[in-house]
């Protein structure tokens, strides 16, 4: 009964207007409600010795899903056969479980490079889930070689449990789950196997910011479509090669923008203040973002919590796997249109500098008593002169045995030896020399860090073993967007970028890597090994 329903839905979408999914220009923009995603729901929960924890169930499944009004249904993998997945809400300290099952299918929906580390004589389709930003055991972590199949038919050599355990025990902040499987990430997470993971805090709670209905998640990504609506993603390299086919690309931009699993949709809003937390959930493209209004974003946190005081910007740059924590007050715009601009540096296909319209239109409810205090969360900062140990890493590139672009972390591969081993409860400084013309974004797994500053490098800023010669004085400070609590920064080309963090709670097999997934999935990604 559900397949005829879907086959009338079909039918009246392709009868309304016919638009061609992979011509950009084709697409009318604004004309979908943004969805909210929903909110997972817990199995059970229990009480015992005085804690409460709760139990999710998500499955991995592939499902049918409407980009945009006017398109045909397209197949995508999502969490519960939804995309985004359904956001976790959880409490600060309440502790966590969730089994997450790979339902999906034994053929991928997109083109798999087999010549990839963990790709040969491995199922096609294998996840693993890792809950960005989570100060976590390394057992749930969701490192990239613990993936399993369908039904756990086959296992990767971590894979050591079925179900992972999140203690939340972290200030409140905007993290995302999403796929992890070596060698396949960039196509899992373009096929829809993202969600949002929401984690609050009593401190959080008190400063009367916007909530409920007005607190609202965004997650934008880029794709592009074929004719037939199906994803689109490239089989073939950058430049493309002879052999093999499918082949990886360096670099993948769709042509089409994405927000909240819809195609250039619209936001209808009340003259009051919102909070949205935004994501940057792209494999490659960065986003530069304003108003089409010119007016001021009120910034309260950055990826891993609140900010000590708010931050009035004008624009703010969001690099693949960055958060942002915003509060747009709309009460002066009663009537008016605005839309979320893009200046960013990716390929400008037509429409990708629009990315959200936002429609004042709503009546107001009720008097709005939020406020966004000066004072946020005091902060403790990592003091650098305490570092054990700094590390100079630098990201360049080579060439593979078939002739392609290789990006690589200090010039190591993903099974090479482990040489980031920090000590449990210390403190640490790495210098990340960007030597490319672009930026990398730079995740780290597990620790939160705070950015130093960056310098352009000349040669007579290394010694003679090529570490970097530290002074934090010669830094250009983050920008003021940047300076909260981060687990992704933004290397910028031709410079060295300092951040320090602290290594404490966890021990364990970790991971840090580009966030560029196309980088990531060809070796940009080390191991990272916390020793007690």
């Amino acid at each position: 009964m559900e397949n005829f329903f879907n086959i009338l839905d079909e039918e009246f979408y392709l009868e309304e207007k016919k638009v061609d999914p992979s011509v950009p220009t084709d697409i009318p923009k604004f004309v979908d409600p943004m969805p909210i995603p929903q909110i997972a729901k817990p199995v059970y929960d229990c009480y015992e010795s005085n804690e409460k924890e709760l139990f999710y169930n998500i499955k991995m499944q592939e499902a049918k899903h409407r980009f945009h009004k006017y398109f045909p249904l397209t197949t995508i993998f999502g969490y519960n056969g939804t995309y985004p997945g359904p956001t976790i809400e959880a409490s600060k300290d309440v502790h966590i479980k969730v089994k997450w099952e790979n339902k999906l299918p034994c053929k991928h929906i997109l083109p798999i490079d087999h010549t990839l580390h963990g790709t040969l004589d491995t199922p096609d389709v294998r996840t693993v889930v890792h809950l960005h930003g989570a100060n976590v055991e390394s057992d749930s972590d969701g490192y990239p070689e613990a993936w399993y199949s369908k039904n756990n038919e086959f296992i990767g050599p971590k894979y050591t449990k079925e179900v992972y355990e999140y203690t939340n025990h972290q200030a409140g902040a905007t993290l995302w789950y999403h796929d992890h499987a070596i060698g396949i990430t960039r196509l899992n997470i373009y096929a829809g196997l993202v969600g949002f993971y929401i984690i609050r805090d009593f401190f959080e709670e008190k400063l009367n910011l916007p909530k409920d209905e007005y607190e609202i998640p965004i997650m934008i990504q880029d794709k592009s479509f074929n004719k037939d609506g199906s994803l689109f993603y490239p089989d073939n390299a950058t430049p493309p090669v002879n052999f093999p086919v499918p082949s990886t690309s360096s670099f993948f931009f769709g042509n089409t923008i994405v927000v909240n699993g819809k195609v250039w949709p619209y936001l209808k809003v009340e003259p009051r203040k919102y909070r949205f937390r935004m994501l940057n959930g792209s494999n490659n493209r960065a986003y530069d973002l304003k108003l089409s209004n010119g007016g001021t974003i009120h910034q309260i946190g950055t990826d891993l919590g609140l900010l000590e005081h708010p931050v009035d910007i004008k624009s703010f740059i969001l690099e693949p796997a960055e958060r942002i924590d915003l509060v747009i007050d709309f009460s002066k715009y009663k009537g008016e249109e605005i839309i979320l601009l893009n200046d960013g540096p990716g390929p400008a296909s037509p429409g990708t500098d629009q990315i959200l319209k936002f429609k004042v239109e709503k009546k107001l409810k009720s008097s709005d008593k939020s406020t966004i205090p000066y004072n946020l969360m005091p902060k403790h900062k990592i003091n650098p002169t305490l570092a054990a140990k700094e590390r100079t890493l630098v990201l360049g590139e080579t060439t593979d045995g078939y002739g392609r672009v290789m990006h690589l972390l200090n010039n190591k591969m993903w099974s090479d030896p482990a040489t980031e081993k920090p000590k449990l409860d210390t403190i640490e400084i790495w210098h990340l020399v960007n030597t490319f013309n672009f930026p990398h974004p730079i995740h780290l797994h597990l620790v939160h860090f705070e950015i130093l500053g960056r310098k352009v490098y000349s040669d007579g800023d290394f010694d003679e073993d090529g570490n970097y010669k530290f002074d934090l004085d010669s830094l250009t400070p983050p920008l003021d967007f940047e300076k909260g609590p981060k687990d992704v920064v933004r290397t910028d080309p031709n410079q060295v970028t300092s951040i320090v963090m602290h290594f404490k709670e966890h021990s364990g097999e970790y991971v840090w890597h580009c966030h560029i997934l196309e980088h990531e999935d060809n070796d940009m990604m080390r191991p990272l090994i916390v020793e007690k």
